[in-house]
């Protein structure tokens, strides 16, 4: 959506897949209850559908939310595209960037993700926020 054809693209990856943890088990409890009220008959079982389907569509939402959402670093921009429906990206140029930030809970650490902050763009479960901030700072001076 940002970069131009003749720009040089270092990172286009999704967001880490740690993301979708949450949403998932969301929906596998709202299918234990579905289940559950299959299991308890007549006239629980229209609830137990209406469960099982709610269960289906948020964790294919999520799912697609997560595959559609991208961190891309280029030569002279920062940004993170969005959105199923309307795409929608936020971004930074590394011209303008004057400090780079990672934050990372002891599991993203063992799992290799973290928080990147440049500039005023912030990204949530960047794999490798290490090596993408590394590559920030070194584009943007």
């Amino acid at each position: 959506m940002f970069e131009q054809a003749d720009e040089q693209v270092f990172v286009d990856e999704r967001r880490h897949g740690i993301v979708l943890v949450r949403p998932l088990a969301r929906a596998l409890l709202l299918a234990i209850l579905g289940v559950s009220g299959f299991v308890l008959g007549w006239p629980a079982s229209i609830a137990g559908g209406v469960l099982l389907v709610a269960a289906a569509s948020y964790a294919l939402a999520a799912v697609l939310r997560w595959d559609r959402t991208r961190v891309v670093l280029t030569a002279e921009k920062l940004f993170v595209e969005h959105g199923v429906v309307r795409r929608r990206a936020a971004a930074v140029r590394l011209a303008r960037v004057s400090t780079v930030e990672i934050e990372q809970s002891l599991l993203g650490r063992l799992l290799g993700y973290g928080t990147l902050v440049a500039g005023d763009l912030e990204i949530v479960a960047v794999p490798h926020a290490k090596d993408v901030a590394g590559m920030v700072e070194r584009l943007a001076g």
